[in-house]
């Protein structure tokens, strides 16, 4: 039991200090996870033979992970995907395979280890890819969903390919980690049976995932539920997926396959979102110790020997996946960052690789020297995966945002008015309707195309340009402007404009929008000669309708809300001069901290005073809606 959690801890210690300085870095977590995997394996030997052990438990996070995919889906948007998923996935695994193949072919293997290394290396990782694209909000992008097409049709391919290998065999090679496999088929149900008897086991199976989930899991979880007890909850979630998981291994499919079949089939449940909460921190952990295992699994006694064949063989699978995916991606209407998005997130192997490595070692199928050595390419193309995501970011999209910004030259202000708005978001957007309703010329400007079309959509004229730059201004007529109205999506620019404008035309009002307090601070002291928080007013309407719903009564609401205002206003000036004495932004000095609690102390005297309930007739005729 001590080395249980002496293991554990090296573990989870390993991930607490690598995950946020790679973060922090910019290199994303799963990158923090492989780097903390070699230092306590093949650096530090901190841990040792049971990584292997502990990676095929950690395996099972890529099952939830699909699980909690497949109820991001329903049945209408997955066959809306069918074209991608069997066009753009299948062409992918037959053509990488086909390259696989050739390679492995001209490096003098056997036509049967030729065959298994192209399968082998058509597949991609579906733990990094789906775990990167999350954490940087590009799972709904085009790119991101043709990767996820791609990953779904190779978790399905998996199956066939486990179902070729067999038929594989080399002589010379047979009965290689037979005891293993042996072992393993222990646990099979359709082990001995004939063909027909295997694929009547099979499509039942399937069945009783589909129907089982859509009859039968809603009242059992109505019946956990009414116990209130949330662990069992919980308990339950985690029963359904590995149940499934288990029942689809027993029947030689794929566990994730199966899981991700069941997601679908809960994603209309009406109990969808607390089993997301439930399954979320299981898949997080479980992903992160993959990963870590990956890293420590690296074994540098061969690297070191054979580092050269390994590297070259990492890179060669790496551009030749990468190639393949570019030609995909154009033929499938891929283009700009969607494609290179697309074409770097796939280029490397995956964690079912493994899989299929050892599947084929077991069944003789490729020699024990070769399976190490591909075991470290694959390792190194998942390691290496990372640093391709950081090169999209870097290299692919400031490349495709200046050549927009290249293509689509500024619009030439022709006419001047009083009143210039900067910025025509979701923010500047309102100001330019209730200047147009009263009546109001305006010059609307921002750098944001799509938002510059919606204006022009509902009849407000407005320019693509840069609102920073003084000379888009000056052609706008900001020496004779009465306000401007700064509200761009930048908070450094929004501070810098304001800075400028008052420093050259001091004449001009200046209104500015504020993402939080902090930054009202810094347009203040830059100049701007009236701030307000994006949000400052609409928490406030909100606060107003949470009293009444709660039984205050509506006009008494009203009262409070009005004193809530006066309250920060009477402030405001104080706040702000002790926020100058802050070096760095917006921070609880002693004596920031001492004013705004006696902001806080007025603000709370002033909601308790007294008033008097108006008459019946004083009431105002709406009311909130009781539910």
């Amino acid at each position: 039991m001590t080395e249980y959690f002496i293991q554990a801890f090296i573990y989870l210690t390993a991930a607490v200090v690598a995950v946020p300085l790679a973060k922090r870095l910019g290199l994303g977590s799963v990158l923090g996870y492989l780097v903390a995997g070699v230092v306590i394996g093949p650096v530090t030997g901190l841990v040792g033979q049971e990584t292997e052990t502990i990676q095929h438990f950690a395996e099972f996070g890529v099952v939830m992970m699909l699980f909690l995919v497949g109820m991001e889906l329903d049945p209408k948007s997955l066959w809306a995907m069918r074209v991608r998923l069997l066009g753009l996935g299948g062409l992918q695994v037959v053509l990488t395979s086909g390259a696989g193949m050739a390679i492995a072919w001209w490096l003098g293997l056997q036509w049967q280890t030729t065959i298994a290394v192209g399968l082998i290396f058509s597949l991609s990782s579906t733990a990094i890819v789906l775990q990167t694209l999350n954490e940087k909000g590009l799972s709904k992008t085009e790119g991101g969903r043709g990767a996820f097409s791609v990953l779904l049709f190779q978790d399905i391919a998996v199956i066939p390919m486990l179902a070729v290998i067999p038929l594989l065999t080399i002589s010379g090679l047979a009965g290689v980690g037979s005891t293993d496999a042996g072992h393993h088929g222990s646990y099979s149900l359709v082990a001995h049976l004939p063909d027909w008897a295997h694929a009547l086991v099979v499509i039942g199976s399937v069945a009783t995932v589909i129907v089982g989930g859509h009859y039968l899991s809603r009242p059992l979880f109505r019946y956990v539920a009414q116990s209130g007890m949330r662990e069992v909850f919980t308990a339950t979630a985690l029963m359904l997926v590995i149940g499934i998981a288990a029942l689809m291994s027993v029947v030689n499919l794929s566990p994730a396959l199966g899981a991700f079949l069941a997601g679908v089939v809960l994603a209309n449940s009406e109990f969808r979102h607390e089993l997301e909460a439930n399954i979320e921190p299981f898949k997080g952990l479980l992903l992160g110790l993959f990963f870590i295992t990956v890293g420590a699994g690296i074994n540098f006694d061969v690297l070191a020997a054979q580092w050269d064949t390994v590297l070259a063989l990492g890179l060669v699978v790496i551009v030749v996946k990468a190639a393949v995916l570019l030609l995909l991606a154009l033929l499938f209407g891929l283009r700009g960052r969607d494609g290179w998005l697309f074409t770097l997130g796939l280029a490397q192997a995956g964690e079912f690789g493994f899989v299929l490595l050892t599947y084929s070692a077991q069944n003789g199928v490729i020699p024990a020297d070769i399976t190490q050595v591909l075991a470290l390419v694959v390792a190194l193309s998942m390691f290496l995966t990372p640093l391709l995501f950081i090169a999209y970011d870097r290299l692919v999209l400031p490349r495709y945002r200046d050549a927009r910004n290249e293509q689509l030259e500024e619009d030439t202000i022709d006419e001047q008015a009083p009143v210039i708005v900067a910025g025509v978001g979701r923010f500047g957007q309102i100001v330019c309707r209730l200047m147009r309703a009263s009546r109001i010329p305006i010059v609307a400007m921002d750098l944001a195309l799509d938002q510059i079309e919606n204006l022009r959509r509902i009849q407000i004229k407005s320019y693509f340009g840069d609102a920073s730059r003084m000379a888009l201004l000056e052609t706008a007529g900001i020496a004779s402007a009465r306000l401007l109205i700064v509200a761009i999506d930048d908070r450094e620019r929004a501070v810098a404009l304001v800075q400028h404008v008052k420093q050259h035309y001091p004449g001009v009002w200046v209104l500015a929008r504020a993402f939080d307090r902090g930054h009202g601070y810094q347009l203040r002291q830059a100049g701007a000669d009236d701030v307000v928080s994006e949000t400052y007013h609409s928490a406030l309407e909100l606060g107003g309708h949470a009293l009444t719903a709660v039984g205050v009564h509506p006009l008494r609401a009203r009262q409070m809300t009005w004193s809530f205002i006066n309250n920060e206003k009477a402030h405001e000036d104080e706040l702000f001069d002790a926020w100058k004495d802050i070096e760095e932004g917006i921070r609880f000095s002693p004596r920031y901290s001492e004013l705004f609690m006696k902001l806080e102390e007025t603000l709370s005297h002033a909601m308790h005073q007294d008033w008097q309930q108006p008459r019946p007739e004083e009431v105002p005729l709406w009311r909130p809606p009781k539910d």
